[in-house]
């Protein structure tokens, strides 16, 4: 059962539809309980980061997924649901992310903003995940973009800059395009995490 984290600033209902498509079973989490049968998690995100990441705390979510991911489960971050895993934003300074990756969120520093449409996501660490995976397009809606102090990087995109378009530590995957956005090129991403993860 994979659970679908709801904190009100998600593409909750897209992710669940791609989910059901390829077989998977899925419960929308917001609350301890609902933690209670599942065996991976994913942290979708549209919207700002100071924002989600308040209601994240409000919640007690903050907190379960710290948990989670402390105990070695399998986690899946997309778009605003990788940049909360740092420790800080540009978007909104004052809030702490969830600090789970040591590094911090950037705004990109161009004319066209935000990146929006269809770009070349590289595998740039072939090991563990990335071994199954290869380069291919995805679609990408952001302002901000991911900048680790780790070497921990799955894929990298350029945009005006090669920014980190994916990260790979341990249990945690998280990604900055929308694989339920990305036809076949997403379902076989999802496809592949569930299989591997």
């Amino acid at each position: 059962m994979i659970g679908v984290v709801d904190y009100k600033a998600g593409n909750l209902f897209s992710v669940i539809n791609s989910l059901k498509s390829i077989g998977a079973n899925v419960k929308i989490v917001r609350v301890m309980e609902d933690m209670d049968d599942i065996d991976k998690l994913i942290l979708p995100g549209v919207g700002a980061f100071g924002p989600a990441m308040n209601r994240l705390s409000e919640s007690g979510m903050s907190e379960l997924i710290i948990d989670w991911i402390f105990k070695g489960r399998p986690f899946l971050g997309i778009c605003l649901g990788l940049q909360l895993l740092f420790e800080f934003s540009e978007e909104s300074p004052d809030v702490k992310g969830l600090c789970l990756l040591k590094g911090s969120v950037k705004r990109f520093n161009c004319k066209k903003v935000p990146h929006i449409g269809w770009n070349l996501a590289r595998v740039s660490k072939r090991i563990d995940f990335s071994k199954s995976l290869k380069d291919e397009y995805f679609y990408f809606v952001h302002s901000y973009y991911v900048e680790p102090e780790e070497d921990i990087t799955l894929f990298s995109t350029e945009y005006s800059i090669e920014f980190v378009s994916g990260i790979q530590k341990e249990n945690i995957v998280a990604v900055q395009f929308h694989p339920e956005k990305s036809a076949n090129s997403g379902i076989n991403f999802l496809k592949k995490w569930i299989e591997l993860c």
